[in-house]
């Protein structure tokens, strides 16, 4: 169609945030700086290459998912310990902190729940920045690489080391589902060192080589019981091709880290969101 008379005049209107988080209960970083100066490993669950792990953190602890080989992206997948309805929500996160998370921002939960389930208290990649290209790392945008949409665009190709069914493989080895029902549970992921953004001129979700190194590490705290479930991207560190058997790929640790409970003193618990979901029914 022809632009109208006035479509640079609409062009240049200013954008407005959407969902302004100057008001969200802060996180009580000072105190969890505090406590990371007492933490003890008593923990650790590898991922291995192009599949996944499962791992349970207790409220209070913290984790740390480390590159330990060689660079390696992975997905993450969150759920409340005691109720698997309660599950990470990215499509909020992205909404209250930006399209990637560092330190200081946290993971919400899912409706009606909407609450803190775990806050980054530290990363060794925050240098990183938003490069020339728009990419920066640990992404709210992507889905997670999954089995339909590669059937989809390779004519029907077969591939089970997709981040979704590794993701669905673990969690139904953990809890005992069978895996039909455990694939209910999986959802959109926290892309870890993952290097994502979109391009300038076609609005396309584009990836890169991971910045990440052996000795990097994305820390959290857990607000309430976790049950976490990582996958080694079968990408690898994502420089070529989202799912691939010939990628260089390496092995994830999470490491689980216990705090002294004296220095978690004036922390709060989060609680359920407020809303009372009459949805304005009468």
């Amino acid at each position: 169609m022809p632009a109208p008379d006035d479509a640079d005049a609409r062009r240049a209107i200013r954008p407005v945030i959407c969902y302004p988080n100057d008001t969200l209960p802060p996180a009580p970083m000072a105190i969890y700086s505090a406590a990371r100066a007492t933490l003890r490993p008593v923990d650790e669950v590898i991922a291995p290459p192009r599949d996944a792990c499962c791992f349970r953190v207790p409220a209070g602890h913290f984790f740390r998912i480390h590159s330990v080989d060689g660079p390696q992206v992975g997905d993450l997948n969150l759920w409340n310990a005691n109720d698997l309805s309660e599950k990470f929500y990215s499509g909020k996160t992205r909404a209250l902190h930006g399209t990637h998370v560092t330190t200081g921002e946290r993971l919400w939960s899912a409706f009606p729940h909407l609450r803190p389930m775990a806050t980054i208290t530290h990363d060794t990649l925050d240098w990183y920045g938003i490069d020339a290209f728009g990419g920066s790392v640990h992404d709210v945008i992507g889905t997670r690489c999954d089995p339909y949409t590669h059937a989809l665009l390779s004519h029907g190709g077969q591939y089970h080391h997709c981040c979704h069914s590794n993701l669905t493989r673990a969690l139904a080895t953990e809890t005992g589902l069978p895996l039909p029902e455990a694939e209910g549970y999986v959802h959109d992921v926290l892309n870890v060192f993952m290097c994502t953004g979109f391009t300038r001129d076609t609005g396309q979700y584009f990836m890169k080589a991971s910045p990440v190194r052996p000795g990097d590490y994305l820390e959290f705290f857990a607000e309430i019981d976790l049950l976490g479930a990582l996958s080694a991207c079968p990408g690898g560190d994502c420089s070529a091709e989202h799912s691939s058997d010939t990628a260089a790929c390496y092995p994830l640790k999470v490491e689980i880290l216990a705090p002294d409970p004296a220095a978690l003193t004036g922390r709060e618990p989060p609680e359920r969101n407020v809303y009372n979901r009459s949805h304005g029914a009468v």
